[in-house]
């Protein structure tokens, strides 16, 4: 069941947090509490000891706690902060550090691509779809939840949790 887990239900949370937020502009509470409740079943599946659940559990407190100062800063948005936190709670401390700097690679790269789209004008076959128009706006944000979504695509097979699944 861990198994499943980790190559089936986490990787579909994080397309589907990574999906919405790029529609949208959103990312659904119940998105980031699947992830919590994930863990939840992963820690039992996987018969996580105490210490290293602890561990975990404080990677996704400091991950709220840094989420929502960059909330608080404007830099983010909500829910982008509750997703970086569950998906902190997975990673825990050893892959923390790897999973922001290529969620931060990710949100550079998207970053510099949706603003130099913005400076194409939108195809009016395209101007019927109301989430191209937004993220076509100079107004709007940068939708970070995929860049987040992507960070921990990339880092996931390579971490700590990944390997306790295999065992």
């Amino acid at each position: 069941m861990s198994h499943a887990l980790l190559l089936f239900v986490v990787p579909a949370l994080l397309a589907l947090a990574a999906g919405w937020d790029l529609t949208s502009y959103t990312i659904p509470n119940f998105v980031s509490a699947a992830l919590i409740a994930a863990f939840a079943l992963f820690v039992v599946a996987a018969h996580m000891t105490l210490g290293a659940m602890g561990t975990h559990l404080l990677a996704g407190a400091v991950g709220l706690c840094a989420g929502f100062a960059l909330f608080a800063l404007g830099t983010i948005g909500g829910g982008d902060a509750k997703l970086f936190a569950a998906i902190a709670l997975w990673l825990g401390f050893a892959n923390l550090l790897d999973f922001t700097l290529a969620a931060s690679l990710f949100g550079g790269g998207l970053a510099i691509l949706i603003l130099g789209l913005r400076h194409v004008p939108l195809p009016a076959l395209l101007t019927g779809q109301s989430w191209l128009v937004r993220l076509h706006d100079d107004k709007a944000g940068i939708p970070y939840g995929v860049a987040l979504a992507a960070g921990a695509l990339v880092v996931l097979p390579t971490t700590e949790i990944y390997r306790l699944a295999a065992l």
